[in-house]
């Protein structure tokens, strides 16, 4: 197991600005992308933080990321709406197309928004937030494309599609916080996999096979030839992905990962979302009520273990936050790649550790 380094926050998101501005983002879109990846950090989503820095730099040299750009509206009908992200900063392009899909279904009530072309959204459940921030509920369904697949196939030996995330939002009320599902498809996400590599640590059982389709804890398995991910809860999650695929990817009209389309390398993620004012449904007094008796009653549970209480969705990310608050860990292999990164597009090693 390699050591680590402890940063603050504000530390991070001036490493993380820093670097995306030297790849030619102006200001304004370098500090969403610095914010979105360092509260996937704080949230406990290192697999989604500051370590994706250096993969950014590599496309953005091989031109398969390109800075500044805006979501193209391809298709308006109302309550349909179809983005191309330009193949753009996925935390800055969703950002703006979740932000005018969310401004339609404050008016409308419903709408039905996807995004395709865009680079690496990041922590898909920020949008699941910046949603449930304006009062509506919302429900997400992502493929990653543009690269060889590495979760296997319920039954299957050899990798056929992604991580392939999905997020489930809930609205907060006056005494109950949001409530959030995200989640990627296969047992754990590809980054953390990257993440235990670096810090020279193993994975959870049941999460990788190798080239034999035999189960395996080491993560370098994903480096070599033939190994992969496993979808979580076997035919169950693998049905997800399969959705989520056919949903974010065929839907938006971006494509699939089906061999027939580009493999340049890069994060290519499509997104369907689906969002609407939970008020046009049922009353917010009553609505609000229920949800915290609800949330109640399940954390009223006896607990399997006592210092392991009974958790909704969205919790582990509010306990990570108030734990990572003062201070992120990031292990050595994993910073030295992110000064590295940062050393490609000229900004020296000492302009970032100070």
């Amino acid at each position: 197991m390699t050591g680590h380094r402890v940063f603050a926050p504000d530390h991070l998101r001036r490493v993380a600005t820093t670097i995306v501005e030297a790849g030619g983002s102006e200001p304004a879109e370098s500090q969403v992308v610095a914010d979105h990846l360092v509260l996937a950090n704080l949230s406990g989503h290192d697999s989604h933080g500051v370590g994706m820095l250096p993969a950014y730099v590599r496309n953005l040299k091989a031109e398969l990321l390109f800075p500044n750009r805006t979501p193209e509206l391809a298709t308006d009908h109302g309550s349909i709406l179809v983005f191309d992200g330009c193949r753009g900063y996925g935390q800055a392009v969703g950002k703006m197309a979740m932000q005018q899909a969310i401004d339609r279904a404050k008016a409308s009530g419903l709408v039905l928004m996807t995004l395709r072309n865009t680079h690496h959204l990041g922590r898909i459940g920020t949008y699941g937030e910046q949603a449930v921030a304006e009062g509506l509920v919302s429900m997400h369904f992502v493929n990653v494309a543009d690269h060889n697949p590495y979760v296997a196939p319920f039954r299957g030996a050899e990798a056929r599609f992604s991580t392939n995330p999905i997020c489930l939002a809930m609205p907060s009320t006056d005494s109950q916080p949001q409530v959030i599902l995200d989640m990627a498809t296969s047992k754990i996400a590809a980054g953390k996999v990257r993440v235990a590599f670096n810090a020279g640590v193993e994975v959870p059982p049941g999460s990788l096979i190798d080239a034999d389709g035999q189960p395996t804890n080491d993560p370098g398995v994903l480096h070599r030839e033939g190994g992969s991910l496993l979808p979580f809860g076997e035919h169950k999650g693998y049905g997800l992905s399969i959705f989520a695929e056919l949903l974010g990817g065929m839907l938006s009209g971006g494509g699939t990962i089906q061999p027939g389309n580009p493999r340049s390398g890069s994060i290519i993620n499509c997104m369907l979302v689906l969002l609407f004012d939970p008020r046009r449904l049922v009353e917010h007094d009553w609505m609000s009520a229920e949800l915290e008796a609800y949330v109640d009653y399940v954390k009223s549970a006896k607990a399997t273990n006592a210092d392991e209480p009974v958790l909704v969705p969205g919790d582990p990310e509010r306990l990570a936050r108030e734990a990572r608050a003062d201070g992120i860990a990031v292990d050595e292999e994993s910073w030295d790649q992110i000064l590295a990164a940062g050393e490609a597009l000229g900004v020296e090693r000492s302009a970032l550790e100070g």
